[in-house]
């Protein structure tokens, strides 16, 4: 039998911290076996805001927050051995993300937060984490990494497929048969949403889609977000919190003071579904299926949108391949610790643009 592994992913959303338990094997299989989501708890979640932009004694916030994240963490792995009925012996490591706080690219650096050791200690599991490091060194951009994973996993020997995680941030992966995966950061995916609806609603997130489709799409205000230079770039790029924030819309709305708010909200959904399209366009013209994984995929109105737009495509979620849109990074990044146990890559350099293919990750035993 395979050996297991467990998979941690905590994406910009900040909603909670997904775990998988997997198996994976030569022949291109992957199995979940089980998977399960811890909250985020609401103290933490502002802490990991905080840190997300410029602020006081933040080598200190940055530890206080990266213990707690691990012990959350920790306590999710209990959890998921519990209910699957399986001893920490079994599981050969534990692939971990972490929690991005910030990532600079250009200035050649991703910092996660989130004790490797200190995972290790308290769950008696070996720990592969610090996964974007090397391929920043190597002149990546750090992010994405998934896309490696959909190559071997979902890649297609006779048609194109494309895929896009929409969580905070959206991402594509263009799969041609024989050719290098094309892969980069389309633009914002929830995280501008999902900001707006807390501040406006006080719900975590807009369900289904449901405001935005109550609202109307406001064109100048869309039209000036997408005069933003990061869309005219061609990949490889990534980006973040860092550079679309609560601000970045705010200097757009200072043009446009007095639009009510659900008619942003059907904005910036116009916004992540456009630049999620437009990418389509320009990457993956002979692409005719569009496969939709994260939280996006539960988005209703915004998946009507993107068919809406990409009328020769089918989009459809990663479900239909077997694959749970839910799972999919935290099953990447088990993928990404088997790999590493494996002495095998787990980077693409057409994706990220590094300047050739690395075994990401380092080990933390237990």
């Amino acid at each position: 039998m395979s050996p297991l592994y467990v998979g941690i992913m905590s994406g910009t959303s900040l909603d909670g911290i997904d775990i998988t338990l997997c198996r994976f094997n030569d022949e291109r299989r992957a199995e979940c076996l089980d998977a399960l989501c811890v909250p985020m708890p609401a103290d933490l979640r502002q802490q990991l805001l905080d840190l997300c932009s410029p602020g006081g004694d933040e080598l200190y916030l940055a530890g206080v927050a990266g213990n707690a994240w691990t012990r959350l963490a920790a306590q999710g792995v209990q959890q998921l051995l519990t209910q699957s009925q399986t001893a920490p012996e079994q599981v050969r490591a534990i692939g971990s993300h972490g929690q991005t706080v910030r990532h600079h690219p250009e200035q050649g650096f991703s910092l996660q937060i989130g004790s490797p050791s200190l995972l290790a200690e308290l769950t008696g599991i070996d720990v592969i984490a610090d996964f974007r490091s090397r391929d920043l060194a190597a002149g990546g951009q750090g992010a994405p990494l998934v896309p490696a994973f959909h190559q071997w996993l979902l890649s297609c020997p006779t048609q194109t497929r494309t895929l896009v995680n929409i969580g905070g941030f959206a991402n594509l992966t263009v799969l041609r048969p024989g050719q290098p995966v094309a892969g980069f950061d389309s633009g914002p995916g929830n995280a501008l949403m999902d900001n707006w609806t807390q501040r406006h609603t006080g719900l975590p997130y807009d369900a289904n889609g449901d405001w935005a489709r109550q609202g109307h799409p406001h064109q100048a205000l869309l039209n000036r977000m997408l005069a933003d230079p990061y869309f005219a770039r061609s990949g490889p790029k990534s980006t973040g919190r860092e550079y679309f924030h609560e601000a970045w819309l705010a200097a757009h709305l200072k043009h446009s003071p007095d639009i009510p708010a659900a008619d942003v909200q059907a904005t910036l959904a116009m916004l992540t579904a456009t630049t999620i399209a437009q990418s389509v366009e320009h990457a993956a013209r002979d692409s005719s299926e569009l496969f939709v994984c994260g939280g996006g995929a539960r988005n209703g109105h915004l998946m009507a949108l993107l068919q809406q737009m990409l009328p020769a495509q089918i989009v459809q979620s990663t479900e239909v391949l077997g694959v749970s849109p839910d799972w999919m990074e935290a099953i990447a990044f088990a993928w990404l610790a088997w790999r590493f146990d494996q002495r095998l890559s787990g980077n693409l350099p057409s994706v990220t643009g590094a300047s050739g293919e690395r075994i990401l990750g380092a080990l933390y035993p237990a």
